[in-house]
C-alpha cells in the first residue's frame, strides 16, 4: 500500500513537498504493528463494504496516526488515498471512465492544498466531506461535482415543475484554481445530465446548488463580467440565508485562513479578496443561497 500511495500522489500531481511529507507519514504508520493493524483494518473494512461507517474508519486512521506521531489531518487523507485503489476497480466494473475517477480523486488534492494553506499541514481538515465520492454517489464531471439529492421546495418554469422530494442533480464547486467560466460550466452540466439521465425518477432534469457563491448580496461586490456572477445567473434563487453577526461561514475558502476575530487580518492580495474584505469591513454580512434551474 505504501507504493500505491506514492504512485497515486505522483499520478494526481501532488506537490513534491506534500509527496515527501505524506510518504514519510504512511511509512511511519506501516512500520508500527499496532498502527498498521488499525489503519489497514480500516482499508479492509472499506473494501468489504463501501457503505461502511466512515466516521469509525476515520477514527481508526486518526488513532493509528496518533500512535506514531502523524497528524490526524494527514492520517485521514492517507486513508482516503488508500481507498481510491479499490474505488478505481469499482469504477471499471461499472464502466465508469478513468477520467471521471481521476477528476473525482483530484478533490483529495484540492483539499490537500486548502489544508496546507489554512492549517499549515499536508492533509485534510474536511475529510468528512469525502465519503460521497467513495460510496459512488458523488462524481466530478468536468469542472464541477454532482450527486443526486431530493429537491427542497417547489419550483415551476416554462411548463416544468418540481415538488419537494423530487430527484435533482446537486452541484458542488471544487476549488481547482481554474476559471469557472461559462464554457466549462456548460460542459460540466451536459456531462452530468447524460451521466445521471436515468436517476431522476421521471422528474425533469434540474440542477440545484446551495453555496456561499450564490449569496445574492455578492452582486454588490462582484463586477458584471465576473465568472461567479455568471455562475449565479445560471440559477433561479429559491431562498437565501444571512449569517449571524460575527459568523463568517465559508470565508476561510476565500481567504485561506480561519477567522481570527479581526477582519483586518484578512489578506488583500487579489481583487476578489479586496472586494469581500471591504464588504465585510463596511458592516455587511456573508451568507448563502439555494438556487435551481431546469436543464
Amino acid at each position: 500500500m505504501i507504493e500505491y500511495v506514492l504512485s497515486f500522489m505522483n499520478e494526481l500531481g501532488f506537490d513534491k513537498e506534500a509527496v515527501a511529507s505524506l510518504s514519510a507519514d504512511i511509512e511511519k504508520i506501516y512500520a508500527n504493528e499496532e498502527a498498521k493493524a488499525l489503519f489497514a483494518g480500516a482499508v479492509d473494512d472499506y473494501e468489504r463494504d463501501i457503505h461502511s461507517n466512515y466516521t469509525e474508519l476515520r477514527e481508526a486512521a486518526k488513532r493509528a496516526g496518533e500512535i506514531v506521531g502523524v497528524h490526524a489531518y494527514s492520517a485521514e487523507l492517507l486513508l482516503f488515498i488508500c481507498f481510491s485503489k479499490h474505488l478505481r476497480e469499482l469504477y471499471r466494473l461499472r464502466d465508469i471512465s478513468d477520467r471521471i475517477w481521476f477528476d473525482s480523486m483530484s478533490d483529495l488534492k484540492w483539499k490537500l492544498w486548502e489544508c496546507k494553506a489554512v492549517k499549515g499541514i499536508w492533509g485534510s481538515f474536511v475529510a468528512g466531506w469525502f465519503p460521497g465520492f467513495f460510496n459512488l454517489t458523488r462524481f466530478a464531471l468536468g469542472r464541477l461535482q454532482f450527486e443526486i439529492v431530493e429537491f427542497d421546495g417547489e419550483y415551476e418554469k416554462n411548463g416544468k415543475a418540481l415538488k419537494n422530494g423530487d430527484k435533482v442533480i446537486n452541484v458542488h464547486i471544487p476549488r481547482t484554481l481554474t476559471p469557472l467560466d461559462k464554457e466549462s460550466r456548460d460542459d460540466a452540466y451536459a456531462q452530468a445530465a447524460e451521466f445521471f439521465r436515468n436517476m431522476t425518477d421521471g422528474a425533469p432534469i434540474a440542477f440545484v446548488c446551495s453555496s456561499w457563491l450564490l449569496y445574492p448580496e455578492a452582486e454588490k461586490i462582484l463586477p458584471a463580467h465576473s465568472n461567479i456572477r455568471g455562475f449565479m445567473a445560471d440559477y433561479d434563487m429559491i431562498r437565501s440565508k444571512v449569517n449571524g453577526e460575527g459568523e463568517y461561514g465559508d470565508m476561510w475558502r476565500l481567504f485561506d485562513m480561519d477567522f481570527t476575530g479581526d477582519l483586518n487580518d484578512y489578506p488583500e492580495d487579489s481583487s476578489l479578496r479586496r472586494a469581500y474584505k471591504k464588504f465585510l469591513l463596511d458592516g455587511n454580512r456573508t451568507g448563502s443561497g439555494y438556487g435551481v434551474f431546469f436543464y
